[in-house]
This record gives structure tokens, sequence and C-alpha cells, in this order.
């Protein structure tokens, strides 16, 4: 990287990023009560708001959403006339899933092979120090030339909504002229991107009951009505031969016109097995990007440990249904719900229960803070020029920000690109990418006060 006094900052400062980050991650900051402790995710948002009351922030504050869950909130005032940045990042995380296949413990901020691995380094506990460290260089050569809000959620990872419906029932709490998210990745490591689109999602869970109770295989089976062979066949009704997610109604041949993902690249990113084929058609862009996908995220029935020879009464599962941006989700629902409806077999009885939804993103680009982010990213990652991708995810906030506050200019950039295997094991983050992004932001923040001032 090319040195300026704001790049040469942040590298002085990556030591204290790295043990920052390590106290961070240190809390099981699972915002599900019955797999952590609700107060690790306490000391997660105490840690939080006293790492802004020491960078100056005023009215930093710890608030109570209604999901059950806290996020943090700080104002630094910056010249008089400046525009208003809001930060968002997120300090909650996915489970660690299984343990064991961790090769370091992953509530532990571990070193190895030029990364840093920990559960949340990437998703989103490493996004949060990018913002530390970009106001910390900004400070140090001659100060944050914008207001900034900065807005740390609990509840991300849930899709419970917490922060949406706080900022909803109080909307001028988050006004900014530019919002920031920090919770999205470059497409490749080294590659500088920004993310003009996200998948909104929904969770729904399925229920099936046939029969008042279990039945034994040999005296009843054939004739009795089998709970789980029903939910297979309504499950297997979400997807063509292909692979490709059929919801009746629901569009799936939309097109991705901006940057490509080789197949080649993508198997070698999702560790598909050799000769295992790929699922859907189209590009491998047009599927992540523009196009809705179905994914059945647990069932409930009887272990193979265990088993006992019974026709089963009832069984049970969760849906996630990942929807393309132009798509709204609400009507996504009521298709996908329909669906289930009209093709749960046997007249068996169905219950239908959404426990989760958010709407897809689509961003302005053409927008004066991406010229302004553009211009930042090429010092920051010198011959390369800033890409714009879509990202197969979904941010809720992304849409309640678009919504409460049109006017505001939307970025998404990040540290999750594909190495930082967030949601899986070993998650990690690159500190070079830390670093960098972090220049980038801080280089940002400078561009876009003059283009506001000019």
């Amino acid at each position: 990287m090319s040195q300026n006094p704001i790049a040469e900052t942040i590298a002085s400062l990556m030591p204290r990023a790295k043990q920052e980050l390590t106290e961070l991650v240190a809390f099981q900051s699972v915002a599900d009560w019955a797999q952590f402790p609700q107060s690790e995710s306490e000391g997660a948002a105490n840690w939080v708001a006293d790492a802004l009351r020491a960078e100056g922030f005023q009215n930093v504050s710890l608030l109570d959403t209604p999901d059950g869950t806290q996020s943090v909130y700080g104002f630094l005032p910056g010249p008089e006339g400046a525009p208003t940045v809001l930060l968002y990042a997120h300090y909650d995380v996915q489970p660690p899933l299984d343990d064991a296949a961790w090769i370091s413990p992953a509530f532990e901020l571990t070193e190895r092979d030029g990364r840093w691995y920990g559960r949340g380094a990437a998703d989103c506990k490493g996004g949060f120090i990018m913002h530390l460290l970009a106001l910390r260089a900004l400070k140090a050569n001659g100060g944050v030339p914008v207001n900034v809000k900065v807005i740390v959620e609990g509840s991300e990872e849930q899709g419970t909504g917490g922060l949406q419906q706080y900022a909803e029932a109080h909307p001028e709490l988050l006004t900014a002229d530019t919002v920031v998210i920090g919770d999205a990745g470059n497409f490749r490591l080294g590659l500088p991107t920004v993310t003009a689109t996200l998948r909104g999602m929904t969770l729904i869970k399925v229920k099936i009951d046939t029969l008042g109770g279990n039945l034994h295989s040999g005296m009843f089976g054939g004739v009795a009505p089998d709970a789980l062979a029903a939910l297979i066949r309504l499950l297997d009704s979400l997807r063509a031969a292909d692979g490709s997610t059929t919801v009746d109604g629901l569009a799936s041949d939309a097109v991705w016109e901006g940057l490509q993902y080789p197949e080649a690249d993508f198997r070698a990113d999702a560790k598909v097995l050799d000769g295992v084929e790929l699922i859907g058609e189209g590009t491998i862009a047009d599927r992540l990007w523009a196009r809705p996908a179905v994914t059945v995220l647990g069932i409930d029935c009887p272990p193979v440990v265990g088993a006992t020879p019974s026709v089963h009464a009832s069984a049970g599962a969760l849906i996630s249904l990942r929807v393309p941006p132009g798509v709204d989700t609400a009507e996504a629902i009521k298709l996908l719900e329909a669906h289930l409806v009209a093709h749960t077999p046997w007249q068996a009885h169905l219950e239908l229960e959404v426990v989760g939804q958010g709407q897809p993103f689509q961003a302005d680009t053409s927008s004066p803070a991406y010229a302004s982010m553009a211009a930042a990213m090429q010092v920051a990652y010198p011959g390369q020029e800033m890409q714009v991708a879509g990202m197969g995810g979904s941010i809720p906030l992304c849409n309640t920000l678009t919504t409460l506050y049109p006017e505001a200019e939307m970025l998404l950039i990040g540290l999750s690109e594909p190495e930082a295997q967030i949601h899986a094991v070993n998650e990690s983050v690159s500190p070079q990418e830390l670093e960098r992004l972090s220049v980038a932001e801080a280089l940002f923040l400078v561009n876009y006060a003059e283009s506001k001032r000019g």
C-alpha cells in the first residue's frame, strides 16, 4: 500500500486493533438466550459503548430494542455545517456450530497463516474495529471532517428486527446524509468492492400432522398417512429437477448485469466436492444475486439413532427463502405460503408460522458517495478499481433506513470476503483487508466532506 499519513497511522494502530478484536471476540454474543447467556451479549454491548466513549462520542446509549436485545448508539460532532455519516456494524454473532471442527477455539482470536480466526472476526465485530481505526486515523490527522453517528446492532444474525423496529419508532435517531454499512465484503480478497444489492429473506416454520399418534409401521404402514413422508414431498416441491427454486408465482429468471462470478471460483469458495453438480441454471451471479433461493434449514423428526419402526404422526421444518431485489418480501411470503398449502399431499393438516423477514435492497450507484468511495478505494488498493457486486445474504436494516431516509446515500463494505468463511466453522479475518478497508473508509469520509463543501 502506498503510504500517506492516514495509511501510516492505521498501520501503526493494527496491534491495538488486534488486541481490541481479541477482547470483543471473547464475548459469546449469540442473541439466542436458549443457547448462550444474555450476559455475554450485554458484555459485548458495554464493551462497544465504552470504546465509543473513549473516542469522545456523545450521547452513547444502550438502546433496549423490542426483541429484547441492545443496540449501541453514539454521536461524534464534526465541523459546523458538515454532512452526517452513519456507520453501522453488529456485535452479535452466529453460534459456533461444531466446536470440535474449529482448529482453534471459536471465541479466542487466534493468528494462523496470516489470518485472525474467531467467531465474529469478520462478521461483524471486525466491522466495528474498522470504523474505530478509520476514525482514529482521522483524529490523528487533522480531525474527523463529518458528523458521525455509530449504531452497532445486537441481533442482526437472528433476524428478529429489534433495531428496525426501534428506528421506526425513533426516526430522528439515525438520520444521516450517507450510511456506511460495515457488514458486507470484498468480492475477492484484495479486490475493493461495494455491495449494491442484497436479497431479502423470510423464515417460515412448517408443521404437518396426519395422525393422533405414531403407529406401528408393520400394522399400519402403506395406508396410514406418514407425516414425515408428506413433509419430504412438500419440501421437494420447492425445487425443480436441476435444483432451481420453484415457488408458484415467484419469478426465478432475472439476470445479473454486473460483476460476474466464475464457476471455478465459486466451486472453490463453496468447497463443492469433486463431481458434484451445482444447482440451478443461469450464471452464478444470476443465481446468487438476482434470483430467489429456498433452503431447508432444519427438520423436526426422529434421529436415526433410537428410531423405531413407526409411521410418524407429525413432522416439521424451518424454511428460508431469499428474496431477490425488486420483489416485495411480503408478497413473496404470500406466494410461498400459498405454494405450501397447494402442495401439501393427502390433505394433511398444515401449520405455517413466519418467524423472521427482511426486504431486499438496491442502492443508487450513481450517487456522489459512490464516487467518493471509488476514489478512496483506489488509494487504499493501489492499481485496483472499485467493483460493484451483489450479495445473496440479507441485512434487513438497509431497507428500513432507505424507507425512513429516502434521500440518504447507502454504501455497503466490509470484511466478509470468501476466505473469511462467515457463518461457518473457522471464521477468520484478513488483517491486511482490515487495514486497507479502514484506510478506504477514512479517505472516503475526507472525500465525501469535500464533495459536500464543493
